[in-house]
């Protein structure tokens, strides 16, 4: 059954989500203009004021905007950023990226921006069906990552009684899901295939909990056919996509139908894909570099922001009914992440297919190392108790011979050798 946050909104003509992203856009930049350092510097050096900002075409006048370039407004602001808009007063919020690689970005949000990441994220748990009826557990840390913060606003938005997991490890996490008949979850894919192994060694079966429903964030793993096939295996529910990120904002989720896409909420933000590290506008259905501009974060704006992130437009219409734009396969991978591997491109994610089609791994990592100048796999897994470590190995490496034409090395550990995670994972190392 397909649901909806905005019925109305979410089944419009195209034409009227452009006309709507289009009021939106100037109103934002009438905003910003003057008052946000970075991005009035940063549209005067391209000789742009508001006046020549006419329509949604015009949006491509204007210059990109990088990662890069939000970190050294950080630097040169020094507590607030220069892209921040508004005086300290104005704020009410600060989270900061995951930090998993360099400096955490810092991003502020005033109490208007922090109601339209709530927004935002009911568009998500609506589109996965949960409802009033729900109980939504979110076994998060609630630390300074933005994480699933916003999704406590969402639950609100879509009146489903939200649980909070903070502070609490996992085996007091599965309690409350069966103490409180929880009936869905949002957590990391990692996390959830984690819970599971946690409940399965306290010999409860996840599947025989009352969830019906996991919304996953933070990686790409629900996007990857085999993860989502592995948690909805785990838990006997079915798993949802969601593809956001602190600097942009919560942007995509996966409907009802789940006919193997995600949705962007058009909305709160302009898409469009270009070529990787290039600026020419690719054709639905070839793979390119998703560029976002949010319309409602006046606080702290990005405009024409490069993700890093690949992924590629359906141009078919959804069954669900929607006519938000949808990215085949979601988030497909980093464009910084692609090794290339004996003349084979590899991504990360195309590696975790291959791996999570084999049940009895738990756990992996996999290391691209140098050998002669030539690039190779060593793949580390940990096995479920009481089955043959090394018929699993073999397996693995038989899969990658066939879908990749690449052997990889192996090696079957101990159980608890590799590191568990709660939010994002880090499989995939490369060393010179």
């Amino acid at each position: 059954m397909t649901t909806y946050y905005d019925e109305t909104l979410e089944t419009a003509p195209p034409e009227q989500i452009r006309a709507l992203q289009a009021r939106r856009l100037a109103e934002l930049v009438d905003t910003i203009w003057g008052r946000n350092r970075f991005y009035t510097a940063k549209l005067r050096a391209v000789g742009f004021s508001p006046g020549d900002l006419h329509g949604l075409d015009d949006l491509t006048h204007l210059p990109f905007t990088t990662k890069a370039e939000l970190m050294q407004a950080q630097a040169e602001g020094g507590f607030l950023s220069t892209n921040c808009t508004f005086d300290e007063a104005a704020y009410v919020r600060i989270h900061q990226t995951s930090g998993t690689t360099g400096e955490p970005l810092r991003v502020f949000d005033t109490a208007e921006s922090w109601d339209w990441w709530g927004r935002c994220w009911a568009f998500v748990l609506a589109g996965a069906g949960i409802g009033p009826s729900d109980r939504l557990f979110l076994p998060f840390s609630f630390g300074p990552f933005i994480g699933f913060w916003a999704a406590v606003g969402g639950a609100e938005r879509v009146g489903a009684l939200m649980i909070s997991g903070g502070g609490q490890g996992s085996v007091e996490r599965l309690g409350l899901i069966e103490r409180f008949g929880t009936t869905a979850m949002c957590c990391t894919p990692t996390y959830a295939l984690r819970l599971a192994e946690v409940a399965r060694d306290q010999g409860v079966e996840p599947a025989s909990l009352p969830i019906r429903i996991t919304v996953h964030a933070g990686e790409p793993g629900a996007s990857v056919p085999a993860t989502k096939a592995r948690i909805e295996q785990a838990w006997g529910a079915k798993a949802y996509d969601h593809a956001g990120a602190s600097e942009v904002g919560a942007h995509s989720f996966e409907c009802a139908p789940q006919p193997g896409s995600i949705h962007v909420i058009e909305s709160e933000f302009i898409v469009e894909v270009v070529e990787p590290g290039g600026d020419r506008p690719v054709p639905p259905g070839e793979r390119g570099e998703l560029v976002l501009t949010n319309l409602g974060r006046p606080g702290f704006p990005v405009i024409r922001y490069r993700t890093g992130d690949l992924v590629q437009i359906d141009p078919d219409p959804c069954p669900c009914g929607r006519t938000f734009t949808r990215l085949a396969g979601g988030v497909i991978g980093r464009a910084d992440d692609m090794v290339v591997v004996r003349g084979v491109n590899v991504y990360p994610s195309a590696l975790e297919e291959l791996v999570r089609r084999h049940p009895a791994i738990d756990e992996y990592r996999v290391t691209v190392t140098r050998r002669r100048e030539m690039a190779a796999l060593r793949i580390e897994i940990e096995c479920a108790d009481g089955v043959d470590d090394q018929s699993v190995a073999d397996g693995l490496v038989a899969t990658f011979t066939h879908h990749l034409a690449l052997t990889p090395e192996v090696v079957a550990v101990p159980r608890g050798t590799l590191p568990r995670f709660e939010l994002k994972a880090r499989r995939f190392f490369v060393e010179d």
